[in-house]
């Protein structure tokens, strides 16, 4: 008993430290720095900074804000990212909590971890909440677990709750959202659902010029050509190819990275180490 109340107490304690990230302070990404997204996409992104930016023009036609977005993309698309660049553009806080963090084993204790969230929220009045892989709790294919139903309704009751008068976005990223449970898509909750593709080769282009403009680069750098074979590639992993070619040159003493640096690197997130 003296264990499970000590545990339980470490576990409440988590209440008090819920990751925040105050926009102004600590959420620097801009829309701009967000590279490779579709004109499309693009659009819609920045109507959903203009909603939360300037809910009262919204009001004077009765038009009501989305109290959910549900963000859909496979894993390094830039989930992450674009919520912080939205909320960062919206001049807004931003909070964010990946959902298997949430999930408490303790009956009602991940009820009262989502509560304290959105108290913070509520608290800053325009707050973005961001919540990361909700299908890990969501996933309406797996059996739920008891505080993993719990944690689900606590969250779905605290949306639900939401007033006009609150200046208050959830954004909920997913690598599966025909997996998510019903009571998730349920019209009310996450009205709006953004999918973002893997880049096309002039976004991945764009990926590679942003990941690449504090380095010094050789003449014989084409990123046309690495834009065209790394086909399927997410931006993360155009990122890590970016930094397995620093990695490479900081080895051979280069004082600049070169096209061979950038092959290399590509070939090695392929087919890995390559054995002598």
């Amino acid at each position: 008993f003296i264990y499970l109340a000590t545990r339980m107490s470490e576990h409440s304690g988590l209440l008090s430290d819920v990751h925040t990230e105050a926009n102004k302070n600590k959420t620097k990404v801009k829309l701009e720095d967000v590279a490779g997204i579709e004109e499309n996409l693009k659009l819609e992104i920045i109507e959903i900074i203009d909603f939360i930016k300037n809910p009262e023009k919204y009001k004077k036609l009765n038009a009501k804000m989305p109290k959910g977005i549900l963000m859909e993309g496979e894993p390094g698309v830039g989930k992450t990212m674009l919520a912080k660049a939205i909320a960062n553009e919206a001049e807004v806080d931003f909070f964010y909590r990946s959902a298997a963090d949430l999930e408490n084993p303790y009956l009602g204790m991940s009820a009262k971890t989502v509560k304290e969230l959105f108290k913070k929220a509520r608290e800053s009045k325009n707050a973005i909440i961001f919540i990361d892989e909700i299908d890990s709790i969501g996933n309406r294919s797996e059996k739920n677990t008891v505080s993993g139903s719990g944690l689900i309704n606590a969250l779905l009751t605290e949306m639900d709750g939401f007033n006009e008068n609150e200046n208050i976005v959830v954004i909920a990223a997913t690598n599966h959202i025909e997996k998510l449970d019903k009571a998730i898509l349920r019209e009310g909750r996450f009205d709006r659902k953004i999918s973002i593709p893997l880049p096309n080769v002039n976004g991945r282009k764009e990926i590679l010029k942003v990941h690449l403009k504090d380095k010094k680069l050789s003449s014989d750098v084409d990123l046309d050509i690495l834009a065209k074979l790394t086909t399927e590639y997410s931006g993360a992993a155009l990122a890590g190819i970016v930094n397995e070619a620093s990695i490479q040159a900081v080895r051979e003493g280069s004082e600049e990275i070169t096209q061979e640096h950038l092959m290399k690197a590509r070939d090695k997130k392929i087919m890995g180490v390559p054995f002598k």
